[in-house]
């Protein structure tokens, strides 16, 4: 195992046990918008991740939810949500986790999100696949859109903007087996590797929210792009990823819905 890889393991699990032991006294809560909060345990959780890096790695750059980026060593960035899913976090929701991303020279090559909830450890490493508690995954073999289970979210400007998805979650609703909002784009990500959805998109998400879930479904071999089927980049805001055979028919619906 590599030393980022354990490292990340590590933060991880360390960050999950403090959130299931503030679960029941989860502090003051701010709000950064009308409805997007940040809870005590966010800032803890990020701050235990942050400092179990730094002290391995003091040279290295942040990426994180709550405190932003942190100058280093741009070759060497960890991309952090200490809970993605806070507000099902908030209102004692079982599905959230951490997600933890390590990118090297511009490339996304470690990814561990961590499930406190059902104790599910998720770790990828670049050209080494993907595990659940230690056992390998991967995508579904789910070939027909019409008989897959998708999952989608939706942005906190919802209120205030056109650009809201309800479009492409019509246009999804009617053409799919089933389709699903848990609150946790890192979540949904994972259980699109391990084949419990076929596939996922979601608009104005960022790096923290996709970072390790991305590696997560490429290395299970599934797909993720934009919406247009064209090469994800690390910044993009709208993200598509599937088990790769469905993954045209997605598109094709998310073009449909795009004006």
């Amino acid at each position: 195992m590599s030393e980022p890889r354990k490292l990340a393991v590590e933060a991880a699990l360390a960050a999950g046990r403090i959130q299931k032991e503030r679960a029941d006294n989860i502090g003051e809560i701010h709000y950064k918008g009308e409805i997007n909060l940040v809870t005590e345990v966010d800032l803890l959780c990020e701050k235990e991740i942050i400092g179990r890096i730094k002290k391995e790695f003091p040279s290295h750059a942040f990426l994180a939810e709550e405190s932003g980026a942190t100058a280093g060593d741009a070759d060497h960035l960890w991309v952090i949500d200490p809970i993605d899913g806070t507000v099902n976090y908030a209102h004692g929701y079982p599905c959230y986790c951490v997600s933890i991303g390590y990118q090297c020279r511009g490339e996304v090559v470690v990814g561990v999100i961590y499930n406190p909830c059902l104790d599910e450890l998720f770790v990828a490493e670049k050209g080494k696949g993907v595990t659940l508690n230690g056992k390998p995954i991967s995508v579904s073999t789910t070939t027909e859109l019409k008989k897959s289970l998708l999952a989608t979210g939706f942005a906190y400007d919802i209120n205030e903007s056109s650009i809201n998805n309800l479009n492409h979650f019509r246009n999804f609703i009617k053409a799919c087996q089933a389709l699903r909002r848990p609150g946790s784009a890192a979540m949904d990500l994972c259980y699109t590797a391990m084949g419990r959805f076929e596939g996922f998109w979601e608009l104005k998400l960022h790096p923290w929210d996709y970072a390790a879930g991305w590696l997560m479904v490429e290395e299970a071999g599934g797909q993720v792009t934009r919406f247009d089927g064209s090469p994800f980049q690390m910044g993009d805001r709208s993200v598509l990823a599937s088990n790769g055979h469905i993954h045209q028919d997605m598109v094709a619906l998310l073009q449909q819905g795009s004006g």
